[in-house]
């Protein structure tokens, strides 16, 4: 997950008045996939308490953050086990005290699931490197043996086939990608290709659009 500089637009989180996120990313279910916010330490610190309170009375188990246009924008938090978190105290002399800066986001995030072959990816907007990242990561998620002049024909199939796709909402300076491979049935396109001749070990031209046949 690349380190970004933080937004200069800050939203108010409706249900936690003294903290300001300046970064979000949830998935199409609303789930969140990375939070940044800042606040006072004691504010951050019962912002992650009740976090873990669940249905309990004071439990946050969804909220909202507030937009430049009025709107809000819903949060599901979801099971916190998923989540991990890192924070620094920064502005240490201000009018109201040690501001401290949390990140909060899904672990695939950082460790891909190899099990299930899925991932998350975190990236600047408008990344000049961003099919570079994307490719690495396929690379570390798939357990298929992919060779670097395949790049472009594996990245093709796994958008044509929303086996990679970007995350609908995204606030501040960052944009969301799912990773989810359909292990069986790139398999059997990969080795259709191999078969025809369409890939091999030594560089050719990338196969474009080429249709995935789902395994049996």
């Amino acid at each position: 997950m690349p380190a970004s500089e933080p937004s200069k637009t800050l939203y108010r989180i409706d249900e936690c008045p003294d903290l300001m996120a300046d970064g979000c990313v949830s998935d199409e279910y609303g789930n969140l996939v990375f939070l940044s916010v800042w606040a006072r330490d004691t504010a951050i610190q019962e912002f992650l308490a009740r976090l873990t309170l669940g249905h309990d009375e004071q439990g946050l188990e969804e909220c909202h953050v507030i937009t430049e246009q009025a709107g809000a924008i819903p949060i599901v938090i979801g099971n916190v086990d998923r989540l991990e978190k890192r924070f620094t105290r920064a502005y240490r002399r201000t009018l109201f005290g040690s501001m401290v800066h949390l990140w909060l986001f899904d672990r695939r995030c950082i460790r891909p699931d190899k099990t299930h072959a899925s991932a998350m990816a975190l990236l600047p907007h408008d990344s000049h490197r961003r099919l570079d990242h994307l490719w690495a990561l396929v690379q570390d998620t798939c357990p298929l043996p992919l060779l670097p002049h395949w790049r472009e024909t594996v990245l093709e199939l796994l958008r044509t086939q929303a086996m990679l796709t970007r995350l609908p909402q995204a606030l501040g300076p960052l944009e969301g990608y799912r990773l989810a491979i359909d292990v069986p049935a790139l398999t059997q396109t990969l080795g259709d290709l191999i078969r025809a001749g369409a890939l091999g070990t030594a560089a050719v031209e990338p196969v474009s659009r080429v249709p995935l046949r789902r395994a049996a």
